[in-house]
């Protein structure tokens, strides 16, 4: 089994990994400019998420994290910033739903803590370079922090850590599961 994982945001990325726990590829997400605002490119996604063929697809499920003062500093993201990463989360979604394969959302905390992946981004590309040391270039960059969080996460789901029993209350859809029926009216 192929298991597809995206880290959702500008900055995030795309893996494939084996059940066998191999990697298979990473792609970054694809950028572009509209209005003067980066956004995800979705037909190159599309076409990127397409290329290889995987069993299932699983989506790191976040949330934008309202501004608020902690400590004394502002921690958080602003209405713009909240709106573009929902914008991105749903795009990669739309996606995964058109591809009509089984998909998970799993929340970052649970299969982080579950497959002992820290927080700190520097952290999980060290992690992807132990566990993958022939394709350690792929995650050297600080900015490789989606790839790695990307193929560790397909490397979750794949060695069977990522059934909807392990992480519940992951979101689980499949296509047995959605109506059969086209929307398509011919």
């Amino acid at each position: 089994m192929i298991v597809l994982a995206c880290d959702p945001g500008k900055q995030g990325a795309v893996a494939w990994v084996h059940s066998s726990g191999a990697l298979i590829a990473v792609a970054d997400m694809p950028v572009v400019e509209v209005n003067g605002k980066r956004r995800i490119g979705s037909a190159e996604l599309a076409r990127i998420m397409a290329v290889r063929e995987a069993q299932m697809i699983v989506i790191e499920g976040v949330w934008a994290i309202p501004r608020r003062e902690q400590d004394g500093k502002e921690v958080g993201m602003g209405s713009a910033s909240s709106f573009s990463f929902g914008y991105s989360a749903g795009i990669i979604e739309g996606i995964a739903a058109a591809m009509t394969l089984p998909m998970q959302i799993i929340p970052a905390a649970v299969w982080k803590r579950r497959a002992g992946v820290s927080r700190d981004k520097g952290a999980a590309r060290m992690m992807a370079q132990r566990l993958w040391p022939a394709s350690a270039t792929l995650f050297t960059r600080v900015r490789d922090d989606g790839r790695a969080e990307a193929a560790l996460l397909a490397r979750f789901v794949a060695l069977g850590n990522g059934s909807a029993a392990a992480v519940a209350p992951a979101v689980r859809r499949s296509q047995s599961t959605q109506e059969s029926s086209s929307p398509l009216i011919g």
